[in-house]
């Protein structure tokens, strides 16, 4: 575990020197490890007198139910291109809900453009890779083709990949569903920081170890995913670094946990965590990381009381005190969906007399308030934060359903919706993170009724949506099959949506970050 909080300014002084900010400036960040980081011994950010780089200026916005800081950044990941394309006729094609259908048309520039097969070809799913510290440090991209009959572009997969994972901006993993495909990508040329999960069968074949060779000559990480059946010759063992196993195929299960002196012959990353207690019990086995979405269980104990971020409050306050915009404060706000939460209750609570005036998205809650009063309520915030390691992983998926929910009305003619898509995503996970009903929680809040029908209710738009982005976690092709046909929307409309979110992620995320 990390350190405990790190020093607190006084309130009413927020910008105050500590020992993690000694400027005074009030932009004390958490420095994320990298997936280079599991091999070695933790160590935190405190005390590196580190900085953030200055985020890109914004627009004042218009429209208080708008997103136009989301809209600017899209605009700037060119994941594809439809020229030429028209949006469906009324009534045309697919029996399709009459308030949306993200039919995936964007203007963008055709030099740009990627080969549009790939991302029609393929379904896409995710789920992030944490180390013993709940840390992020990875994301695992699992690609399955659509039809297995179908030979697909390694080197377009690579290109759409890299586009969301530039070599700078962290590590992702390749789980492809695709034997030719695989081999294709072990012959093509990856970015350095683009990890690919081989097979244990395909690793003891001979005619792919001239290509497995190669790739880790050239810096490529490459995890053997699953036992070989048959021993593997040492100079192909040594070009793999870590081993995937399904924790339903961990053999040490029920086993007593081993002793500190045995190891295994390749480090193992857990693969198919679902819980807390899952992910506790692996690492306990000797796990160097784990694969998947520990969400199945409450974050929380009902005893204790969940707390928002302390990095997340600081740089509030940090873009008010230099006059930011409504919009450059809502990015770091939707990084915390405790303290998101909280804004939105004292909102309600604030509304003069028995008025109660609905919140339709997390930046109106912020103009509402006002630059000064919304100082004023993280100052009194601050005692009650903490440097919530715990609820990385939750926090992590949270951001990222509610802006896959959003891309995935991209083109609707109703921008309440695409807001109140964004807040359903990040509030889905409020009853995990408090151990509480989201009935009781919403009941707090004056959110809009989609957003409640869809979260209490299991119905409407905001559900189909949900359950759509809660499939595509999954990596399940199954799953996200029968939710695509529930939504009415295609592999490609999905996978635009899906690469268009998880880059933007990555930018809210690094934007508040040490580089």
């Amino acid at each position: 575990m990390t350190s405990g909080p790190a020093s607190k300014p006084p309130t009413g002084a927020p910008n105050a020197p500590s020992p993690s900010d000694p400027s005074g400036s009030g932009r004390i960040e958490l420095r994320l490890r990298s997936i280079d980081d599991l091999d070695q011994p933790a160590t935190t950010a405190a005390g590196k007198g580190a900085t953030t780089a200055k985020p890109a200026e914004t627009a004042t916005p218009q429209s208080l139910t708008s997103f136009d800081w989301l809209d600017t950044i899209v605009d700037e990941v060119v994941l594809g291109s439809d020229a030429g394309a028209q949006p469906p006729a009324p009534g045309a094609g697919l029996n399709q809900p009459t308030q949306w259908r993200a039919t995936g048309i964007e203007t963008v520039p055709a030099a740009e453009a990627l080969p549009v097969d790939v991302l029609d070809q393929v379904l896409l799913g995710y789920s992030p890779i944490m180390d013993r510290h709940h840390g992020v440090v990875a994301t695992r991209l699992t690609v399955v083709p659509v039809s297995p009959h179908r030979t697909l572009d390694a080197g377009a997969l690579l290109e759409a990949v890299g586009r969301v994972w530039p070599i700078d901006s962290g590590a992702v993993s390749l789980n492809v569903a695709s034997e030719s495909l695989l081999k294709e990508l072990l012959r093509a040329r990856p970015d350095p920081n683009i990890m690919i999960e081989v097979p244990a069968f395909l690793a003891a074949e001979t005619a792919g170890v001239a290509a497995i060779i190669e790739l880790a000559a050239r810096g490529n990480i490459l995890l053997m995913k699953g036992r070989p059946r048959v021993e593997l010759p040492r100079a192909v063992l040594h070009c793999f670094k870590w081993s995937v196993v399904d924790i339903g195929e961990e053999r040490r299960v029920g086993a007593p946990t081993p002793s500190q002196g045995v190891q295994r012959i390749l480090p193992c990353i857990q693969t198919g965590v679902r819980t807390t207690e899952e992910m506790r019990q692996s690492f306990e086995r000797g796990a160097i990381a784990v694969m998947g979405w520990p969400l199945e269980d409450p974050v929380t104990p009902r005893r204790s009381q969940a707390s928002p971020d302390l990095q997340v409050v600081l740089e509030m306050i940090a873009r008010i005190d230099r006059n930011e915009p409504a919009d450059a404060i809502d990015q770091v706000l939707v990084r915390d969906p405790v303290l998101a939460f909280e804004l939105m209750r004292h909102v309600r609570s604030a509304s003069p007399g028995p008025l109660r005036l609905e919140t339709g998205s997390f930046r109106q809650a912020i103009s509402i308030l006002g630059h000064q009063h919304l100082r004023r309520w993280l100052a009194g915030v601050l005692a009650r934060t903490a440097e919530t390691v715990h609820l990385k992983p939750v926090n992590f998926a949270a951001l990222r359903r509610g802006l896959l929910m959003r891309e995935l009305t991209s083109v609707t003619d109703d921008p309440a919706l695409r807001s109140e898509m964004f807040m359903c995503g990040v509030f889905s996970l409020l009853d995990h993170i408090l151990a509480r009903p989201i009935g009781e929680l919403l009941a707090t809040l004056a959110v809009p009724e989609r957003v409640r029908t869809a979260l209490v209710d299991g119905r409407g738009d905001c559900f189909v949506a949900l359950e759509l982005a809660r499939a595509i976690e999954s990596e399940d092709p199954h799953a996200i099959r029968r939710a695509a046909a529930a939504a009415f929307v295609t592999p490609r409309e999905i996978n635009r949506a899906l690469m268009r979110s998880l880059r933007v992620a990555l930018q809210l995320e690094r934007s508040t970050r040490v580089a």
